[in-house]
């Protein structure tokens, strides 16, 4: 009877101790105050002595049942701070779901990515690997090794950014062809294209000081001016639409033999004539030709054996028609506004 009233007292005096407790360092007290050093409950353990051996078995039973008592009531107190903490927290962060949600802004892919990723997936489905080179080139491989050494007139119309008088950013991206058909050690056929930037010193509504090419190359056997027409006619058609023409007129460039400008039928107006191509109906939009014997002979390639074709379109200059762009250097403003516009165009 003593003892049930002994364990009564206990956790009655533990629940009231526990009434007044708001926090976990109040329940840190009171855990001390009954489990501690000298705690209640540590108190009754050092009473053992004192019992008689036949009695100690019950006593320890005794003291065993009040301790996880006393324990699980402070661990549900605990749980309870801890459940009441966490709502107020959700409280004090309640979000009103009842407000606007905040816009997110919406990329946009850029129109160069645009035509790049078109023309890549085109020469791609036609044989064509892909290749790119360092933007940093040297005079040997952007000049002297595609037949214009120096001193050659032609240079002044590539006139472009030295860094010292070896190396230089490269006017063209011909320099990757260099380094490709030099890494061919077995010089086996090359169908090749190389989009990437270049740079030259220019700075108006269609000319910019940097700009993207995707100059192609083939070389092999009985390859042939026809097949540069062909291959042509094909590129311009799937970029600009199955109506676009292609015309073909005498140039020169010092890497060919024979050379041509390449022409396509206005896409403003289709061919009929305006202010865009200047009433005659044709837009110029890359140079193209038969690789000169000197570019293969010197890398590597056998003239006797081996020909081939490059043409060097100017990106930029394809997706102002492609998408209506009337002043280059609005591309590479990284303008928003400007940007967002081409999804509304593919959408149509």
């Amino acid at each position: 009877m003593e003892k049930n009233m002994e364990r009564e007292n206990i956790i009655k005096n533990l629940e009231n101790e526990l009434n007044n407790v708001k926090t976990k360092n109040d329940l840190a007290n009171v855990k001390a105050l009954f489990l501690g050093k000298s705690g209640v409950v540590t108190n009754l353990s050092l009473k053992m002595k004192e019992i008689p051996n036949e009695e100690k078995k019950e006593y320890g039973k005794y003291l065993n049942e009040i301790k996880i008592l006393v324990t699980n009531k402070i661990e549900d107190k605990n749980n309870e701070i801890i459940r009441l903490e966490l709502e107020a927290k959700l409280n004090s962060e309640k979000i009103d779901i009842t407000l606007p949600a905040r816009h997110s802004l919406k990329g946009s892919i850029h129109p160069m990515t645009r035509v790049v990723e078109e023309l890549e997936d085109l020469f791609v489905s036609m044989g064509y690997d892909v290749v790119n080179g360092p933007e940093i080139d040297t005079d040997l491989n952007c000049f002297t090794k595609l037949n214009l050494p120096a001193g050659h007139p032609a240079r002044d119309t590539q006139d472009t950014f030295y860094l010292d008088n070896d190396y230089l950013l490269r006017p063209h991206t011909s320099p990757a062809q260099v380094r490709t058909m030099e890494a061919n050690k077995n010089k086996e056929p090359l169908r090749i294209v190389c989009p990437g930037k270049v740079y030259r010193r220019d700075d108006d509504a269609t000319h910019s000081h940097q700009f993207m090419q995707f100059e192609g190359l083939v070389v092999g056997e009985d390859i042939s001016l026809a097949d540069l027409k062909g291959t042509l006619e094909l590129f311009a058609k799937k970029l600009l639409g199955e109506k676009t023409k292609v015309r073909f007129r005498p140039s020169y460039f010092p890497f060919t033999e024979p050379s041509c400008e390449v022409d396509v039928t206005c896409f403003k107006c289709g061919g009929k004539g305006c202010s865009l191509c200047k009433q005659t109906g044709w837009i110029e939009v890359l140079g193209a030709g038969v690789v000169h014997p000197n570019v293969l002979r010197m890398s590597g390639y056998n003239p006797e054996k081996y020909t081939g074709f490059a043409f060097g379109p100017g990106i930029d200059r394809f997706a102002m028609f492609k998408y209506g762009i009337t002043d280059i250097r609005q591309i590479y403003t990284n303008d928003i506004r400007f940007l967002e516009q081409f999804d509304r165009k593919d959408a149509e």
